[in-house]
């Protein structure tokens, strides 16, 4: 399978049309439609429901294209990286994880490469452990961040020196905001929002127990901004971390912590045996430092 035609595949799956695809690709139509052809018969399936003016994507065609997505993604990383002069230290850096207010050490990393490093450039990915480790695997992240625990057997890793609480977020005039913490049993009854990877596989479960079957679960979210909104809009109150919603003066919601309190460690991660970039190489420097210099402070 050509990378070339996956990217022509590409093309007419985002424009939804081959007359448009060819124009953005600078190439005539029919050569295009042949290649189109040709995909279909060597993977043996119809990839495209053709109408009058527009193409849409069957199931297998849906299939394809993220795996395309990925492996174009893959190419162009590839290639830059192959590509940089090996006198200046330049390139880019693919870095993943979930929300929390941990990544501000990454950042201040990130920040301190750049100072010395200009031509270095980040690329965020945002989601949940599960997403973050499929992309590392995939070679589509130099590093991720997990929330512990996790299964660290296929990586090499950093524990990063911070801690987070796991707490509800919920509307200020919320009967528990008058609350300094929350037990088990003040979540009984009120619908909540959770984490569609903690609730099942966390210390969570284990602080609630017996209540932990009880609990009546509104929704689920994969990453907390959205969640915040619906608990704003009192669909219910969210089950997160700290520190990744704001509190500041007049806001809508509050954080409080649960009790007894369950705290989580952060690790920063990246495959093993590993083949860095310069970039990438730099980058885990000045990190290991940062991390010695807060654990000695």
């Amino acid at each position: 399978m050509d990378i070339r035609v996956l990217q022509y595949f590409l093309a007419v799956a985002r424009e939804e049309n081959i007359t448009k695809a060819a124009e953005v690709l600078h190439m005539t139509q029919p050569p295009l439609s042949r290649q189109l052809k040709d995909l279909e018969n060597e993977l043996g399936k119809q990839l495209f429901v053709r109408e009058n003016r527009k193409i849409t994507l069957t199931e297998e065609g849906m299939i394809l294209r993220r795996r395309a997505e990925e492996m174009v993604a893959l190419m162009e990383k590839t290639k830059a990286e192959i590509s940089l002069s090996s006198q200046s230290i330049t390139g880019n850096i693919y870095i993943g994880g979930g929300e929390t207010e941990g990544f501000r050490l990454v950042s201040r990393v990130a920040e301190k490469v750049r100072l010395k490093h200009p031509g270095i450039q980040y690329h965020l990915f945002s989601g949940n452990a599960d997403d973050v480790a499929e992309r590392l695997d995939r070679g589509l992240l130099d590093f991720g961040i997990l929330i512990e625990p996790v299964d660290l057997k296929k990586y090499d890793f950093i524990k990063l020196p911070t801690r987070n609480q796991w707490g509800l977020l919920m509307r200020r005039d919320h009967p528990l905001a008058g609350k300094e913490s929350i037990l088990p049993s003040d979540l009984l009854g009120i619908p909540l929002i959770a984490s569609r990877q903690s609730i099942a596989h966390n210390e969570l479960s284990g602080w609630l127990r017996k209540e932990y079957e009880s609990l009546n679960i509104a929704a689920t979210y994969n990453l907390l901004y959205n969640a915040s909104l619906m608990v704003e809009e009192n669909v219910g109150c969210a089950l997160c971390l700290d520190g990744i919603i704001p509190e500041y003066k007049n806001s809508p919601l509050c954080f409080r912590p649960l009790a007894p309190k369950i705290e989580v460690g952060l690790d920063i991660v990246w495959k093993k045996y590993q083949i860095f970039t310069r970039a990438a190489e730099v980058f885990l420097e000045i990190l290991q430092e940062e991390v010695k210099n807060f654990m000695n402070h």
